[in-house]
């Protein structure tokens, strides 16, 4: 997940730069057809075509649409805020999705996760401002709804991989995508200048690798565990401000950063405790989770070389 969250931040960049010049869904257009080569051909290489084949089409189908206003939500966050300013939002994801998978998964949470979930919340409050210019100006309403697209999408993709694969859940997901935005994109096309080729074909590299990174992420462990290192993101969102745009955030997105990221930490450490703590208390070691024993059961067929 921290490998996916680096690689992403550089896709990011690169979508902030063709914000500039094209319309938020025609950018979405461009890095899902860019990174289609770049995801189908080491799996036609490795003679793995059947393992696209979808079992839950619905979900992949679900899934698709909340990408097209994932990316469309959040290319206009860009291009309307520095990239560290339009993360300082859209980090509210993660915990969200710690939230959601307690109803939609049946997966178990404590009071203390509950806490760090809210103090979370309350830290990217802080990096809004209290006012009703910070809370809804446009490019953070869409950095909102993205990052609600993105929890919804990323309990979606813990649905999936119980019963398709990683080529597959990543195939279906920018394909279903890339047809959709282009359908609501084409309307307002705008034609592609020579120069910004380069850009794209980047995009389609460092996207494809990312989506992948990402979809493993969420195989090896439930959404609560492994969203919270998304918070890693607002490091590189200031790294590459300043070097690309010489921007630096203020001081209250400093210290709003620093307690949603305090806060994700305090959820790993609690979660990764608790199942260890209650088999202490009960004098043995802990039953494995259903997650745990399926990772197990597919690992020397899909995981080894």
């Amino acid at each position: 997940m921290i490998a996916a969250v680096a690689v992403f931040s550089c896709m990011d960049a690169l979508l902030k730069l063709l914000s500039a010049y094209y319309p938020p869904l025609q950018v979405a257009v461009l890095r899902g057809a860019a990174s289609l080569p770049f995801t189908l051909l080491p799996v036609v290489l490795a003679g793995r075509l059947k393992e696209l084949r979808p079992r839950r089409f619905r979900v992949h189908l679900l899934r698709g649409v909340l990408s097209v206003v994932l990316l469309g939500s959040f290319v206009y966050a860009v291009h309307e805020l520095s990239l560290a300013n339009a993360y300082a939002v859209f980090l509210s994801a993660p915990l969200i999705v710690a939230g959601l998978s307690v109803p939609l998964l049946g997966e178990r949470s404590s009071a203390g996760t509950w806490a760090a979930i809210l103090a979370g919340l309350a830290g990217v409050i802080i990096m809004l401002r209290p006012s009703s210019a910070g809370l809804f100006s446009l490019g953070a309403l869409a950095a909102l709804v993205g990052a609600v697209a993105y929890a919804l999408s990323a309990i979606a993709v813990r649905v999936l991989t119980r019963t398709e694969s990683t080529v597959s859940v990543v195939f279906w997901t920018i394909s279903l995508m890339t047809v959709m935005a282009t359908m609501l994109a084409a309307p307002g096309w705008v034609a592609i200048a020579a120069r910004h080729w380069p850009w794209i074909a980047l995009l389609g590299v460092v996207a494809a690798i990312a989506q992948h990174l990402l979809t493993h992420a969420f195989r090896l462990a439930p959404p609560s565990l492994v969203a919270p290192f998304e918070y890693t993101a607002l490091l590189w969102g200031i790294a590459i401000d300043r070097i690309i745009w010489h921007v630096l955030p203020s001081a209250r997105v400093l210290t709003g950063g620093g307690v949603v990221i305090a806060s994700g930490l305090f959820l790993i450490w609690r979660e990764s405790r608790q199942p260890w703590q209650a088999a202490a208390e009960q004098g043995r070691m802990p039953p494995q989770s259903s997650s745990t024993v399926e990772h197990a059961a597919r690992l020397p067929k899909e995981d080894s070389p």
